[in-house]
């Protein structure tokens, strides 16, 4: 039983950070349960664990959707993980191995390319690409407790597709960012790395409600889904 529970947990939780679903989409047992190849009993039970880590929402009729945030609550998201990311950043700067930090550098070159593919930008690739980013650097803080508490935040930035209608401008200072973080990381500056964190979530936070304002923007580029 347990393992059809652990089959159906890793299947949904893929499914959902791989943006197979949307935040707000209905997630029915019957054809979950189907698709994975296990009976609706483990598939609900990992829609509990799902739950608990906050990327599933249960409705008051028992229903499972993905979870759904409103402009408030998304932009608390923000502002807690400025501050838990850029202690992490702070703390990774100390312990990140050179081998890790080539594995951030290919990881931004990848994301520059994604950018740039064909005149279209692929902003669901440049989003799993950047949640890899900022696992690594978590990874790296060496804290368990804060792994725990910062994974399901970082997660949700995907769910949410962050990225998807950045502007040019948008995605200059995003890359520009990273590319600073791994220059403090190499330089083992961690004052420097946790602010420069800050200044990257802060920035994501401020482009994210701009555009849910709706207003119009100048430079925006056309999503090219992958």
């Amino acid at each position: 039983m347990q393992k059809a529970v652990d089959k159906a947990y890793h299947a949904i939780r893929k499914a959902v950070l791989d943006g197979e679903f949307s935040s707000g989409d209905r997630l029915k047992e019957s054809v979950l349960a189907a698709t994975i190849g296990v009976s609706r009993t483990p598939v609900r039970e990992a829609l509990r664990r799902l739950s608990a880590e906050g990327l599933i929402d249960f409705s008051s009729s028992h229903r499972a959707a993905v979870a759904q945030w409103g402009d408030e609550n998304i932009s608390e998201l923000f502002r807690l993980r400025s501050t838990l990311e850029s202690y992490a950043a702070s703390l990774a700067a100390a312990n990140i191995s050179t081998e890790k930090t080539e594995e951030l550098i290919s990881l931004q070159d990848r994301m520059e390319s994604a950018a740039q593919a064909r005149n279209r930008i692929q902003f669901k690739a440049i989003s799993l690409l950047n949640n890899q980013f900022h696992k690594i650097i978590l990874d790296a803080s060496g804290n368990k407790r804060l792994v725990t508490l910062m994974s399901g935040l970082i997660e949700m930035a995907v769910i949410l597709q962050t990225y998807r209608g950045y502007s040019e401008a948008d995605l200059a200072r995003s890359f520009g960012h990273h590319r600073e973080m791994i220059a403090a990381f190499e330089a083992r500056d961690s004052e420097w790395a946790g602010s420069v964190m800050k200044s990257h979530i802060l920035a994501a936070r401020a482009s994210y409600l701009r555009r849910q304002d709706r207003t119009p923007e100048a430079g925006k580029v056309s999503v090219g889904q992958t």
